[in-house]
């Protein structure tokens, strides 16, 4: 046999079994899985309680709802903010009850199917941007309060926007095939050796609050593990979403429960803020919560194992190119004069802050932590905590983009990395523009 007709026999064999592959995953993926939602119990009355209605509200504050189903000025829960991936760009839906638009035709099953199995009213696989492979934890009594609420909702009519992703992204073939590579609809089971407050952190960072959907790093294909939340870049946003694993990153397994409770309630605790995406996530949700659902999640926290890559693991030193900055280098002196003319007043002469105010930067893990692009985010676009109920009028930081270059922002960062007892790496101006234009390794 000739080789050209020999290699075109095989393309034609590898096509073959792709297609039966993508068919089998596409069946997986589309048969009926009624058979595994529990069918909910109760009466349209109790469903309208006011009990049950400030339950389902607290709980979809605790899922932050709101905050991806609202449009930038739009009416809350009406949907259509655009959610951006490495994919294109999806539009959440409308959550109040209208029926042509949003979830008035739904019952509690088709709301339940779809936070377990990531399914729509139709069937259809919904987008992870939704993040169903967090939400499937969510118990089911807590999935129909919270259906409750939204249906109680005035109706608002707002058609879905077309989302824009990318061939083959947009195809519902895709969609199975990366559901088959990394969901499995689950529940949240207690650890019966743990404690009731262990328990309920656990189901809260695990479930609803879906801590692991920006704390953990996604590959290629956006898949993530969902219980793993050693550190990753979110998306789209350019953002490191530190390891809650590490000590040296957001890890708190060395901190106070009080401490914990505090920065997730307020946003600020001495020696640290919250700024960023996580600063959205504190003003529309955490700040809502219960003491006692905001201890549970703060011991969940402590007791976080260690998950850091090895490489990250490594003294400061032995990182190869990434050695620990030379506090006498060109780049440093001249981060120096930079931060005297930019700085100072607010962070002090020695880096030590202003309690209640400004942070305090020598020692500050959020400098000296291996990534350094939630560093180049606040000081190209300013650095802003939530405003919230224990902290009503936060201090702010302006931005810096139109006033410092990639160079004099990385000596800036190479002095504040190297100064006051700090030993973290250099920056350099290729590590600026990479997170000033997303362009990441």
């Amino acid at each position: 046999m000739k080789r050209a007709p020999l290699l075109k026999l095989l393309a034609w064999l590898a096509l073959v079994i792709a297609t039966l592959v993508l068919a089998l995953l596409w069946l997986l993926n589309t048969r009926d899985e009624t058979y595994i939602v529990p069918k909910s119990t109760g009466s349209a009355t109790a469903l309208a309680s006011p009990a049950l209605l400030a339950r389902g509200e607290y709980l979809t504050r605790a899922g932050n709802c709101m905050t991806c189903h609202t449009a930038l000025g739009g009416t809350p829960f009406a949907g259509g903010r655009g959610i951006e991936t490495p994919f294109g760009t999806v539009f959440s839906g409308n959550l109040t009850p209208d029926a042509k638009t949003g979830l008035g035709s739904w019952s509690r099953d088709d709301f339940w199917r779809a936070l377990h199995n990531g399914r729509s009213q139709s069937g259809r696989l919904l987008y992870p941007a939704f993040p169903y492979p967090s939400y499937t934890e969510v118990r089911r009594d807590d999935a129909d309060a919270m259906y409750a609420y939204l249906q109680n909702l005035p109706p608002v009519s707002a058609p879905a926007k077309a989302h824009t992703l990318r061939w083959p992204f947009n195809t519902q073939i895709a969609l199975a095939v990366w559901r088959a590579l990394y969901f499995t609809p689950g529940t949240f089971e207690p650890e019966p050796l743990q404690s009731a407050d262990w328990n309920r952190g656990a189901y809260l960072v695990r479930g609803l609050g879906h801590c692991a959907a920006c704390h953990s790093a996604r590959d290629a294909l956006g898949g993530s593990n969902p219980l793993n939340m050693a550190g990753g870049l979110i998306p789209m946003q350019n953002w490191y979403a530190p390891a809650l694993t590490e000590n040296a990153e957001a890890g708190v397994s060395d901190w106070q429960v009080d401490k914990v409770v505090t920065l997730l309630k307020t946003g600020v605790v001495p020696g640290a803020s919250v700024l960023g995406p996580m600063a959205e996530v504190v003003r529309q949700s955490t700040q809502h919560l219960s003491d006692d659902d905001l201890r549970g999640m703060a011991v969940f926290l402590k007791s976080l194992p260690p998950t850091l890559h090895a490489e990250a693991a490594l003294p400061t030193a032995a990182r190869g190119p990434k050695a620990a900055a030379d506090a006498t280098s060109p780049s440093a002196r001249a981060g120096a004069k930079l931060y005297d003319n930019n700085c100072a007043q607010c962070h002090g002469d020695s880096g030590q802050g202003v309690a209640g105010a400004y942070p305090t930067l020598a020692g500050n893990r959020a400098v000296t932590m291996a990534s350094t692009d939630n560093l180049v985010q606040i000081i190209l676009n300013g650095g802003y905590a939530p405003a919230t109920a224990g902290n009503p009028r936060p201090f702010g930081m302006p931005p810096f983009m139109l006033v410092l270059s990639d160079t004099e922002v990385a000596s800036l960062l190479t002095f504040l990395r190297s100064a006051w007892g700090n030993q973290a790496s250099q920056v350099t101006s290729f590590d600026v523009n990479r997170s000033r234009t997303g362009n990441q390794r």
